[in-house]
Parts: structure tokens; sequence; C-alpha cells
């Protein structure tokens, strides 16, 4: 049974309008995200994870339009409609400083690279409402312990490291530096949005232990965006999988790698190289992702799909259906 909902994402519409035509980058997104839990996003390149995650915070671009759905966050005083709110509102903007905060895909251009590492990590704890509250005296040495605290949380002891501009450190130090800025507000949700992309193997592994123990210290919500199964199934609680700017699957983690409902997400599993049995050859998903000014009409992955049923797939929208406690898919076949 899960627990009292933190976020939720209702029928959310995305759209980017062009000279080309409109991008529906996210066409009707929803799912709910509980307090202390560990949620995974995934699916393959655009079909509409990373604007999802930044429709939350309410920092799209600025040509992006949302046409439809609401996301709710339940904050510890009051409901808040994110969608209604505009971006620059100042409920976004403690939202934003106090509960919500984001991991981005690549650190190196997510800093300023005109400031020092001890200087952005210090800003953003000064902003929080706690940290308004330190008195004038003594304010510029106790955000600085405060941003020594915050680093040698991930590890980064050297108080030299307050001094350093982000390309004096290594990938793996920029990884952690950019968790201590993202968790120094200690928010109550995390966005981690494809946070080990420019890593190695070894690095990743390190960035994700270091974002889980964070997380069970601080009790935060977390929603960790990425094409990378292993990942999926190593840390999160629970999947929803997306394809081309919908929810396709959403599952306790468990039963979607043991039991895929969704051609798209068994398709997903088969995709990935086994280290045991017999040798085999890659199992690819066939065909191409459909270009977003021309959406195919019913199911959106029927131009690829295996059980493909003409007639049916290419006229019918599927709706979620659910097969099992706490496990939805969007599939006519099912």
């Amino acid at each position: 049974m899960r627990g009292e909902a933190l976020l939720e994402v209702d029928d959310l519409h995305v759209v980017f309008p062009s000279r080309e035509g409109t991008v529906r980058a996210v066409n009707g997104v929803s799912f709910s995200l509980c307090r202390n839990e560990v949620l995974g996003v995934i699916g393959e390149s655009g079909c509409g994870k990373s604007v999802t995650a930044l429709s939350i915070l309410g920092i799209l671009p600025p040509v992006a339009r949302v046409t439809g759905g609401s996301i709710r966050y339940h904050a510890p005083r009051e409901t808040v409609t994110i969608t209604d709110e505009d971006r620059d509102s100042a409920t976004m903007k403690a939202i934003r400083r106090n509960d919500i905060s984001m991991i981005f895909q690549e650190p190196m251009t997510s800093f300023s690279p005109v400031h020092t590492i001890g200087n952005q990590i210090t800003e953003a704890i000064a902003m929080t409402d706690e940290a308004q509250k330190i008195p004038r005296q003594g304010r510029h040495r106790e955000l600085t312990e405060r941003t020594l605290e915050v680093l040698a949380r991930v590890g980064l002891t050297d108080p030299d490291i307050l001094a350093a501009y982000p390309h004096n450190l290594s990938g793996g130090m920029r990884q952690r530096a950019m968790i201590a800025m993202a968790v120094a507000c200690e928010p109550r949700i995390l966005i981690a949005d494809e946070p080990t992309t420019a890593l190695d193997v070894t690095l990743q592994a390190q960035a994700l232990n270091l974002m889980l123990a964070m997380q069970r210290s601080l009790e935060m919500a977390v929603i960790l965006v990425t094409h990378d199964l292993g990942v999926i199934a190593e840390i999160t609680e629970r999947v929803v999988v997306m394809y081309l700017g919908r929810v396709v699957e959403s599952a306790p983690v468990g039963p979607l790698f043991a039991r895929p409902q969704h051609p798209y997400a068994r398709a997903l599993l088969a995709s990935i190289p086994r280290l045991t049995g017999p040798l085999e050859a890659l199992a690819p998903i066939r065909g191409m992702v459909p270009s977003p000014y021309e959406m195919p009409p019913g199911c959106a992955f029927h131009t690829r799909c295996g059980e493909f049923v003409a007639g049916r797939c290419d006229r019918e929208t599927p709706a979620t259906i659910a097969v099992a406690d706490s496990h939805e898919v969007a599939c006519l076949l099912r």
C-alpha cells in the first residue's frame, strides 16, 4: 500500500510551437510521488522525461506552453497547483529555494563557469527561508560553515574547494558538488535528470550511492529520470515508463521487470545485454521513434510494435487500466 501523495501530475500536456509545426512533448502524463519514495522515469530520448521534470519546477523554456492538466504539490501548509502559478511568482520561488530541487544532466554546463563552487553553493543556502533568519552579524561565517558541511556530506572535505571553479574539478567531483548544491536546502523532493550521463561506470556507481544515501538521511522523495534500466532496477521503488510523451506503464520495480505488460516495456527490457546464459544477439526495438511533428494515431507505439493489430491499434487510443495492485498499463491488448 502506497503512502500519502506529495506530488500529483494529472493529465499533463506540454507543447512547443514552432514554424515547422507543434511538438507535443508531453501528451497526457499522469503519476504521483509519495513521501520518501524513489520513483524512476524511463524511456528513450525524446519521450518527454526531461520536459515533465522541468514542468514540475516551473522552469520550462519560454516557448513551451502547458495546454492541459495539472501538477499539484502538497506543501507543508497548503496545496499548490504549480501549473496555475507564474514561473516567477513568489510561491514558485519559495518552492524552488526550499522544497523542490534538481540535479541537472551535465554539471559542467549547470554550474556558472565564472563563480566559485563555494560561492554558488553558499548562494543556494542563503536563499532558503531558514538562512534568512540568520543575524547579519556573523552571517558570512555561518553560511560558509553550512557550505562546508554540505560539501562534507558528499565526501568533499577539502576547504580549498570553496575557492575552486567548476573547470578545476574532475567529473566525479563536479557531480558531487552538483548533488551538494541540490540538497543544500534539504528539499522535500529531489529531481535527478540523467545525473550520471557524463560519468564513467565507477563514478556512476559512486554518484548513485551518494544520492541514495542523501535520500535516506534527509528523508526526501526522489524522481530519477534516466534511460539506464540497470540504475532503475538498483535504486528505485516504482517505475513510470514513457513513450512519445505518454505514460504507457507504471508499476513497482519488481513486477515491472518480472512481468512487463506493455510491448514497449518488454522491448526495453529485451534490449538489455545479458551477462549469463547462452550467447545471443541483442534484440533492438525495431523501427524509429516517430517524428514529434507527426504523432501516429491510436497507440503511439503501434508503428514499432510486434503485437500490432491493424484496424485497432492504429485507430484507438488506449486507456490506462489497472492489471494488478499499483500496476497500470495503457495497451489495447491487455
